[in-house]
């Protein structure tokens, strides 16, 4: 019985890794003008647990400011889009809150550059272990590291992913390059974004991009690219990132 609570308190629900097939047909998504979320930015409470506190704590610690912003207009977008168009989606808002915090742990300095591995697994590694070292249940933490592991995962066609992998995906790209923005208000992402602002985030994160595909160029970024990408040729996905006209006006804010 635990275990089936479990699912679905830490998002473990499965629906479709590929959005065209999750919103095809959808009745407030999908479609060229889909409804849009019109939550005010004071309707959507961060989740404030012990273990939430310790984990903001680190990975405020390990982040620059910019990545810090994201992680958190990510929850932001990511919750809204939930209400609005999945409330059946009722995962706790914890295991989102933790995604998304720890998504991006595997491009801190302290990770990046010192390990192999692609910085999904590693932050998805760091993320597991701190959880379960500071009292988090072990389906929590596993929930979790499975989606940050795959939040990358955005050229995966078929299947499924976890509820909490979804939003997360969904909510990373909206900021990143602006893709299915048109789920939420104007209104929303600008309060959004006056409450976490970019600083030049699309700068920001196209250097990290650059950055790891330089050093590791087996990594798991390197989807994005052409076939055979290798060192010296630009990066597609910095090149999006950096012409993310939609939220790039926002940048300097």
């Amino acid at each position: 019985m635990e275990r089936l609570e479990n699912i679905a308190k830490y998002g473990y629900t499965p629906v479709p890794r590929d959005p065209e097939v999750l919103l095809a047909g959808h009745p407030t998504a999908g479609g060229a003008s889909p409804q849009q979320a019109e939550h005010k930015l004071s309707e959507i409470a961060f989740p404030d647990s012990e273990l939430v506190r310790r984990s903001k704590a680190f990975v405020q610690k390990e982040l620059n400011t910019p990545t810090f912003n994201h992680s958190h207009r990510v929850f932001i977008y990511g919750t809204a889009l939930v209400r609005k168009h999945f409330p059946e989606w009722a995962y706790d808002d914890e295991a989102y809150y933790l995604s998304c915090l720890f998504h991006d742990i595997g491009t801190a300095d302290k990770y990046l550059a010192t390990t192999k591995m692609s910085f999904e697994f590693k932050g998805a590694i760091v993320a597991r272990e701190f959880i379960l070292e500071h009292g988090g249940e072990e389906d929590l933490a596993d929930a979790v590291c499975e989606a940050v592991i795959r939040h990358q995962d955005i050229f995966v066609n078929g299947g499924n992913i976890t509820a909490v992998g979804q939003v997360l995906q969904l909510a990373t790209i909206i900021d990143n390059v602006g893709l299915r923005a048109n789920l939420l208000s104007t209104a929303l992402v600008e309060e959004t974004v006056a409450a976490f602002p970019r600083l030049e985030w699309a700068s920001c994160f196209s250097k990290t991009i650059e950055k790891e595909l330089a050093l590791k160029p087996w990594c798991h970024t390197s989807t994005f690219e052409v076939p055979r990408w290798e060192i010296g040729v630009q990066s597609n996905f910095a090149t999006d990132v950096r012409n993310n006209a939609l939220m790039n006006k926002y940048d300097s804010l």
